[in-house]
């Protein structure tokens, strides 16, 4: 595609961000959009919100779980930069009005002491370079008229980034199992869906050794103090009235937050 396009492409999605407002799929009007470009997309409107002060601090995968793929209609995990904007404390309140359809998701969050650039990186690597991992809420939301997307769809829409929440239990990796534990979501002190970390490509060291291959194809490297999000235990829950969310997991640590109408 050409330059010009990519840049009407990236222009769109900031508007509908900006304004709330749902889009027909950007692979629907433009067509020739693919995976490459599509990412070249989400470049942009990263570079933008930089250069308008916001900051980069890291980078998610999504729908690595095979029920998330299931759920958005998807055969591959989608891959996004993680900006400051985005980030809210636990315990404060979220406007549903700031969202067009949100879903919640929990998921552990990484925090790095070291460099990590593929290709060839290995779980080991991921492990060493790890200083600790928090318990997290990311609430996903597409600029999508009706999560309508395919896999270009969703990574021009920086992976179809809403929120991120970061939980204040902070463990050391071989302080918890991240290959089996247990993870809840409740929504008014009622539990609506329950999952394992072991879902997350097995462990989520795994599936962040497998962000950090696919993003060499970009140069991407990660750095010290970054927040990496290696997808979520569970099926995203719909976010569709106001209450108090709560996300779970056994032996570790809780997170929540309040939904304001």
């Amino acid at each position: 595609m050409s330059t010009l396009s990519l840049e009407d492409i990236a222009g769109t999605l900031r508007t509908a961000r900006l304004e709330g407002a749902s889009i027909t799929a950007p692979s629907e009007t433009w067509p020739a959009l693919d995976v490459d470009g599509a990412f070249e997309v989400q470049k942009i409107n990263v570079e933008h919100a930089v250069a308008n002060g916001d900051r980069l601090v890291g980078y998610k995968l999504g729908n690595i779980a095979k029920v998330m793929q299931d759920a958005f209609g998807l055969d591959q995990p989608d891959y996004g930069h993680l900006l400051a904007s985005t980030f809210a404390y636990e315990g404060t309140t979220l406007e549903l009005g700031k969202f067009i359809e949100p879903f919640v998701e929990l998921e552990p969050a990484f925090v790095l002491k070291r460099h990590l650039r593929g290709p060839n990186t290995t779980v080991a690597d991921v492990i060493n370079a790890v200083e600790y991992v928090l318990p997290a809420i990311e609430i996903i939301d597409s600029r999508v008229r009706d999560w309508a997307i395919s896999l270009p769809d969703t990574l021009a829409d920086n992976g179809s980034t809403g929120a991120i929440l970061l939980g204040g239990t902070p463990r050391r990796v071989n302080e918890v199992n991240l290959s089996n534990t247990r993870g809840v979501l409740n929504f008014n002190d009622r539990e609506i869906i329950s999952g394992n970390t072991r879902n997350i490509l097995g462990n989520p060291f795994a599936a962040t050794a497998w962000l950090v291959n696919r993003l060499a194809a970009y140069d991407v490297e990660f750095e010290p103090g970054q927040v990496i999000l290696p997808g979520s235990c569970l099926k995203a829950v719909p976010m569709r009235e106001a209450g108090h969310w709560s996300g779970t997991f056994e032996g570790w640590g809780t997170i929540e937050f309040d939904v304001s109408a």
